[in-house]
This record gives C-alpha cells, structure tokens and sequence, in this order.
C-alpha cells in the first residue's frame, strides 16, 4: 500500500484569515483615526471659542486690589490712626489641591503654638465667596515669609500678600474715641458689598471707624495677571487702580485727650471737653483704657478673657455708655426749670433748717449741711449747692414739668452726632414708671430727682452736652467728633438739632452763671480751693452721687464701706464766662465729693485750653488732689 501524505500546514488558509484579520484591523484604524480626527476638527473648529476663553482663564487671572484705609487725624494733624506695611497669609480654597494637607503643613511652618493652631483652623473655616482669598495670619514674621517661599512649590492656592494693615500710636488714650478695626466676620461678609470690598479683610468694629466706615474703606480695584501653570505670576496685564478711603480730621486734640487720660490716674470714670460754639468735642476719655491694637490682627483668648474678667471693665465706654445719677450737678438745670415754669425767680429765698418735709410727711430729705445753710437764694443755692432749695423747687414743678424742662438739655436723650452706641441713659418721668413697674409716681421721688438721685441717670457725654448748651445761653449744637471728610468740612447745622432754649428774661442765664462763678469763686463756694489763682472767668458745679442709699438718720462713712460702695464725684465747668470756650464734664467712680476729686481736673483742663504753656502739670493736680481738705456737698 502506498504511504498516506498528511498536511501539516494549509497555507491558503492562513493566507485568508491573515487577509480577513488585515482588513479587519485596518477598518479599525481607519475608523478610530476618522474619529480621532472629527473630534480635534470638533475641538478646533466648533468648539474653538469655548476652550479658548477656558483656556484664557487658565492663563490669566484677574486679583483684586484692596483699598489703603483712610488716615485719621486729630484737629492740628496729628495722626490717630495709620497704616502700617505688613504681610499676611491667605488661602483660595478652590486652587489647593488638597485643603486639610495644605492646613497642616502651614501649621508646621509657622511653628503655632496650641491656641494659635485652634484660631488657625477657625479662620480657614470662615466662609467666604468661591475663589475669595481666606485671611488665615496677619503680620507675618520674616522668618515664617521664608519657609512660605521655600515651600511654596508644595502650597497651591497659598498666598502672601503685602498689605497696609491699621495701627493706633495712643491706643490706650484713645481707644474708645476712635474704636477699631478687625477681621470681618460671616455675618458681616454676607451684607458687604462684594465688589467693593472684594480682596479687603478688615472693616471698622467700633466707634469712629465703625461709622465713617463708609467713608474710610474707599473702593476695591482690579488687576489682570497672566500667570503659568504652578499660578506664579508673570506679568500684569492691566490694572484699574483701587480708590482710597478719605481721610478724617477729628475735633479731638490729642494734647488734651492725653491730659484728659493722666489726670485720671488709672480710675474708672471719664472726662469730656466740648467746644460750645461749634460743638467740637475737644476730648471724650474713659479710663481704664485698652490696647485697640490686639483687635486688629485678632485678640488671642487669654488676653481677651483677661479683658472681659477685669473687674474695672476696659472694654466698657463710660463716657458714652456709663449711666451715673448726676448729682448736684443739675442744680443750674433745675434752677433754669425752675425760671422757666414759675416755680421760683432770682430773687426766690427759702429757709432752710437742714432739711425739707413734704406736706403731711413726717419723714425729712436732708440737706448735706445737716444743720442747714439758714437764708437762701437762688445764687447761693448753687454756690454752696444747698439740697433743701431743690427739695422745695421739685416739688413745686412736679415731675411732669420737671421732665420736660430736662429733656430740653438733652437728658434721656441720644444727643451726639457721630459718636457710636451712645445711650441715652434715663430721664425718669411718671409714663416711664407706670411702663417699666406699673407703678404709680409718689412725691418723694420727684424730690430725689431734684437733687440729681433716684432713678436719673447720665453718661459723661450728656452732662458735657448740657453743660455746653448751658453755657450757649440755651444755643443748642450737636456735639460731633468729625470735622473733616477728605477736604469737606462736615456740616455745622445737622439734621434733628434739638430746639434752641429760649428764656424769658435773658439775665435769668446771667443769675445761674453768677451762682456757678461762686462755687468756685465765692467765699463760700464748695469747689472755692479749685478757683484759687484762676486768670479767667470760671463756672462749675460739683455733685457727689450715692451709689446706694442712706436710712432717714444714717450718715454717710466713706472709711467703712468697701471702695466701690462709695459716692461717684462729679464736676461739670464752663469758661471763660463772658465767652465760653470750654465746657467739661467730670466723672470719677467712687472718689468722694465732687468739689474735692473732681473739680481739680476740670480745672485743669479748662487751663490746658486757655492758658496754653501756663497750664499747671498733672503732677501738681495729683498733688492738690491729695492736700484739699475743703467743705464736700454729698446728697
């Protein structure tokens, strides 16, 4: 049999799957190349303007350009309020990679401490607008600008940036005068105005820079910059340039305001000096002060904490905001009232044995002298400040006129144009009783009001506001703190000016003037020390204001009551008489009389103002303050 032949190999046949396979894959090619090709025609051509703009947005970025805050001066241009350079760290979240890495290596390269590393974290927290830079620290050190810089290649979305930031030279002095400025919070961030304040991250907090905010912020401008792929920079664009806030002179004078602070010696309470004729406060202190600076970069816990504990209250504005009974101060007012109702004339006497009793009232409102002060006038009333003499007058007004006539002056009311969160502490009438308590008004108590007691309360700035607007000769000027927006002067008639005071008889001002003159003129006058060597016309007026209140026949010990438990003193003046250019009201907290505490630096502050180099120094005020054993009224 022949041997069988076997193929091991069909080469036709692999010649056709290699064809049917060829085909295949060039079909494939084909195909995905076609596709590959519509789609960069698609890309490059329909789509064109589309990824150009992204592509454009990738390249160039546009930064805003915070304004430099305004400048604040005082009245001869002394600066208040800078801006120093200063470098501070921001974050765009939506450039960062990775938000909580980028978080902990900036910790690490600051080298934060615990509580630095809490606020740290808080801040990057704060809610801001999308691609909006978050402020995380302010005044950079040089060294912590140098392991930023050598790190950055690691920090996406990490910014320093240069920036102006505030600082106050007199910080202490001048504290509760001009506020702050500090970070602006969430709450704050969604009212602002986005593009103005786009790339700012501070804003007025409290008093003047609170409110000429406005007007001291100026507007946000704009940069456009072309930058690479790490985001560097690497050239700008174009620019439109930011517009900085306006300026601000103040009528402050930091020579005075500075008196106004040392006179006080570290004791709580507040002095405030007004310009009559223009209304100008000349100084306006509340001690103790505290340093603003800390709440501009944001104030650490502990310092805060410490701030807020401290029992004589740093942070509380006592000349806008303290509520003190007046005392004897308001005796002229009373008088004017008095006048002006009826209820007395210049030539009015009563006799007083040392105390004055209602009709059918056994109980006796005793005069400070407790033996009394025998014949008295009008002038002599207010020269020896005898309480007996407005025990009668108040109760001759009655509450109702009283109240009115008061309110006249500017008591129970917000008086002051610009100054921030004043309060219009309480002028008490027989309405606001019967709201508050439900109450009926009982007699005794106008007569407490008429001797500056009870339930009448007054801030520093009121009295001085009175004060004024007595020595206007009822000419009513609101106080106000500003003088100069950039170049314009600020306006002298303002909107809501109460109504001007209107007597009678003009010489009726020229009775309580003659009284005031002889309190620290008159032989017998209770601040008589205060007005030896005066070169100028002078009218005042002490008071010593209970903190609580005295039993019918308890006398007041000042050596047995703890020392907040003790009388407030309270001087209010005016010089010189014929034409006042001063006027100056005194609270110190728990000091004693008026006349002993508080008339000396009124005193010397109407001498700082009038006699310029002649003025005596603040040691010399400290040294009578500890050698005048005069009388002292206290109701």
């Amino acid at each position: 049999m022949p041997p069988r032949s076997d193929k091991l190999k069909n080469t036709e046949q692999e010649l056709r799957i290699f064809r049917a396979r060829a085909l295949l894959a060039l079909v494939v090619v084909v195909a995905l190349t076609t596709l590959l090709v519509g789609r960069l025609a698609y890309l490059q051509v329909v789509q064109h303007d589309v990824y150009s703009t992204r592509s454009e947005k990738n390249r160039v970025r546009v930064e805003p350009l915070p304004p430099n805050r305004g400048l604040i001066y005082d009245r001869n241009g002394v600066l208040l309020a800078e801006n120093r350079p200063t470098y501070n760290l921001t974050l765009v979240r939506e450039r960062s990679e990775d938000v909580d890495e980028t978080l902990e290596l900036l910790v690490e390269l600051l080298e934060l401490n615990g509580e630095e590393i809490d606020t740290f974290y808080e801040r990057s927290k704060q809610w801001q607008r999308p691609f909006q830079p978050v402020l995380l620290a302010s005044d950079l050190s040089e060294e912590q600008i140098a392991r930023l810089a050598v790190n950055r290649h690691q920090l996406p979305g990490v910014e320093v940036e240069a920036q102006l930031l505030r600082y106050y030279p007199n910080a202490e002095v001048m504290a509760h005068a001009l506020g702050y400025v500090g970070r602006i919070n969430a709450e704050e961030l969604a009212d602002l105005d986005a593009t103005r304040y786009a790339g700012t991250h501070f804003i007025g907090k409290t008093g003047i820079e609170r409110f000429y905010e406005d007007e001291l912020h100026g507007q946000a401008g704009l940069r456009r910059v072309e930058t690479n792929a790490r985001g560097r920079v690497l050239r700008e664009l174009g620019r439109t340039d930011p517009v900085p806030g306006k300026d601000l002179t103040l009528t402050l004078d930091s020579s005075l305001q500075m008196l106004a602070y040392e006179l006080m010696d570290g004791r709580r309470g507040s002095i405030v000096a007004i310009e009559p004729d223009s209304g100008e406060i000349l100084a306006m202190v509340s001690t103790p002060g505290f340093d603003s600076n800390q709440f501009v970069t944001g104030i650490d816990r502990a310092s805060y904490q410490a701030l807020q504990e401290n029992l004589n209250l740093p942070l509380f504005n006592r000349a806008t905001r303290g509520h003190y009974p007046p005392g004897s101060t308001i005796k002229p007012f009373l008088a004017l009232g008095g006048l002006v109702e009826g209820a007395i004339t210049p030539d009015t006497t009563i006799n007083d044995p040392g105390y004055y009793q209602l009709p059918n009232d056994s109980r006796r409102y005793r005069n400070w002298l407790r033996w009394g002060h025998g014949r008295v006038d009008l002038e002599r009333s207010l020269a020896v400040s005898n309480n007996t003499f407005y025990y009668s007058l108040a109760h001759e007004m009655g509450i109702d006129s009283l109240h009115e006539q008061m309110t006249n002056f500017g008591f129970g009311q917000r008086v002051a144009h610009d100054v921030q969160s004043q309060s219009s502490g309480l002028m008490p009438s027989r309405e606001w009783k019967r709201e508050r308590f439900n109450q009926s008004w009982y007699p005794g108590e106008t007569l407490s009001v008429g001797i500056g007691q009870g339930y009448w309360q007054v801030t520093p700035l009121q009295l001085a506001t009175a004060t004024a607007t007595l020595a206007n000769r009822g000419h009513w000027v609101k106080p106000r703190l500003a003088r100069k927006i950039g170049d314009t002067p600020l306006a002298r008639d303002l909107p809501d000016t109460p109504d001007d005071i209107n007597l009678a008889q003009d010489d009726w001002w020229d009775s309580v003037f003659s009284g005031m003159e002889k309190v620290v003129s008159g032989r017998e006058g209770t601040a008589r020390r205060t007005g030896e060597g005066l070169e100028y016309r002078m009218g005042g007026k002490s008071g010593t204001a209970q903190v609580f209140s005295l039993g019918q026949d308890q006398r007041y010990n000042a050596d047995e009551l703890e020392e907040r438990l003790r009388d407030h003193a309270l001087f209010i003046a005016f010089a010189p008489i014929e034409d006042p250019q001063i006027a100056v009201s005194v609270i110190v907290e728990n000091a004693g009389g008026g006349s002993t505490h508080a008339a000396h630096l009124a005193r010397a502050m109407t001498d700082e103002w009038l006699l310029d180099d002649d003025a005596p120094e603040v040691d010399e005020v400290r040294e009578t303050l500890e050698t005048d054993t005069s009388n002292v009224e206290g109701n």
